[in-house]
């Protein structure tokens, strides 16, 4: 079913129900409330006309039944065009007002209610009987009543049972009822027309989000919906737009990691392609004597270097696998980082010199960190191997320092720098921030960083970089205590 015909056979459905409660509460309170005015009317009739026996003259030989007949002959005539009728039962249940009748009185009400009016009690009824058994709507107040004897007691003589067709008040509730009905009925053609005019304005906002669907799924994440933040709608517009937007960039990442893939691809075959090339291009001339006698030695030298290059970057590109899917294990220990950092930079420094720079480490106390040592020495290796592929005629400064349960180490050169799309970059595989340096003797792979920050996050520790170009660039590394990486 349609969004639109639920709204309004929903919002129809309330508007029914409800006037249908309120008409029917409506209804019922005012039959009771017109039955207990008429309950209360009929009674004050019997308590006047009960009163007036003591103003008529009584004649001699009239009796106190004479008298009460007289008054209940009387007000039955100024009652007449309300069809108010008077019975009065003695205290045996024996009529004694109206004593003749062309009709005979049906008792069965008197009969019903005898018990409880000789306790006293005063009884209200409306029955589809009349006072003759015919079947006619009508209300019925019956009263004790009493008089007192000499000892100046109340004594119970009997009933008195004032009566009327209860038309007046089944009239007034037909024309009520008759009113509802017709504001039942513009009610509800009023409900339909506004419900309508409601739920086709909900339906346009859905159907504005189907349409943004319909251009996110056509590939446009430029889209953005109106949201004026008033109601739910608005709220799901505005995570429609936020949707909208995290997938925009997820489409990006995606883009960006595809060319980073195919790049990937051709780096690799690149890397691998030109010490294959070198290779059989010497076992070529080896075969056909093309190479001279004294040049052979060279040449297989070389051969030997080629094959140890290609051997390091599958070793690399294993590594990095492993690390990046968790295949090694790294086993941490406290050690002095700072006689370690001496040790790296003695076995480094016959590299900085070849490229006349300086390895400097500032720190001189004993800095203890928390590490797989191996690890360690190959993140630290790589860093200031790194340094020195891009430092000419410069420095290379490393210092160590214990931060908050932490080790940081800062490694900082003077070297050509990186630009901000280039630091961003730094962390893929074969990505080269000098591409004119892919045969360099040191990292010569492009895998290092790659490597090193995989190995960081291994330690569950941090690694950043800041650069500027042709100023140099600066890693941080920091190390958490043993004790931060087991709550870690």
């Amino acid at each position: 079913m349609k969004y639109l015909y639920q709204q309004l056979l929903a919002f129809w459905g309330v508007i029914i129900l409800i006037i249908l409660i309120v008409g029917t509460s409506f209804t019922q309170l005012t039959k009771k409330t017109m039955q207990d005015n008429n309950y209360e009317q009929l009674r004050g009739y019997a308590i006047s006309a009960w009163k007036a026996k003591d103003s008529i003259s009584r004649f001699p030989g009239m009796t106190d039944q004479d008298l009460w007949n007289t008054s209940f002959s009387l007000f039955e005539g100024f009652l007449s065009n309300q069809d108010v009728q008077f019975v009065f039962y003695d205290e045996t249940m024996h009529v004694q007002y109206p004593l003749k009748t062309e009709k005979k009185i049906d008792d069965s009400v008197i009969k019903e209610n005898w018990s409880a009016l000789m306790q006293g009690q005063q009884e209200y009824t409306t029955i589809n009987k009349d006072i003759y058994g015919n079947k006619r709507m009508s209300s019925y107040v019956m009263m004790p009543v009493s008089t007192t004897n000499d000892q100046n007691e109340n004594i119970i003589i009997g009933a008195l049972i004032i009566t009327q067709p209860a038309k007046n008040v089944s009239d007034s509730v037909d024309a009520i009822t008759a009113n509802l009905i017709k504001g039942f009925i513009i009610s509800s053609i009023v409900g339909l027309i506004l419900s309508y005019f409601f739920a086709s304005f909900q339906v346009k906002r859905i159907n504005r989000m189907r349409k943004a669907t319909k251009e996110i799924t056509s590939g446009n994440f430029d889209i953005k919906l109106v949201s004026h933040d008033k109601d739910e709608f608005d709220d799901l517009a505005e995570d429609f737009n936020k949707m909208a937007e995290s997938l925009k960039e997820s489409r990006e990442e995606i883009d960006r990691q595809e060319d980073r893939r195919r790049q990937f691809m051709a780096d690799a075959s690149h890397e691998m392609r030109t010490p294959l090339t070198t290779i059989n291009g010497l076992l070529e001339g080896l075969q056909y004597n093309a190479i001279p006698d004294d040049q052979r030695e060279n040449a297989i030298k070389l051969m030997q270097n080629e094959t140890s290059r290609l051997i390091r970057l599958v070793n690399e590109n294993l590594d990095y696998e492993k690390i990046r899917t968790n295949q090694i294990s790294i086993v941490v220990k406290k050690f002095n980082a700072t006689e370690t950092l001496k040790n790296i930079l003695t076995q480094l420094e016959g590299k900085a010199d070849s490229a006349n720079d300086k390895l400097i480490l500032e720190t001189e106390e004993a800095i203890e960190v928390y590490a797989d040592y191996d690890r360690f020495v190959q993140i630290m290796v790589n860093i200031i191997q790194n340094a020195i592929q891009f430092t000419q005629d410069g420095e290379i400064r490393i210092y160590l320092q214990k931060g908050y349960l932490e080790t940081i180490i800062t490694i900082s050169d003077t070297g050509i720098g990186m630009s901000d799309e280039q630091v961003q970059n730094i962390w893929d595989r074969y990505y080269k921030v000098d591409p004119s340096r892919k045969n360099t003797k040191y990292g010569e792979s492009g895998l290092g960083l790659s490597i090193v920050e995989q190995l960081v996050r291994l330690h569950k520790g941090k690694i950043s970089v800041t650069s500027e170009e042709g100023k140099g660039t600066s890693f941080t590394i920091s190390f958490p205590d043993i004790e931060i990486q087991d709550e870690l």
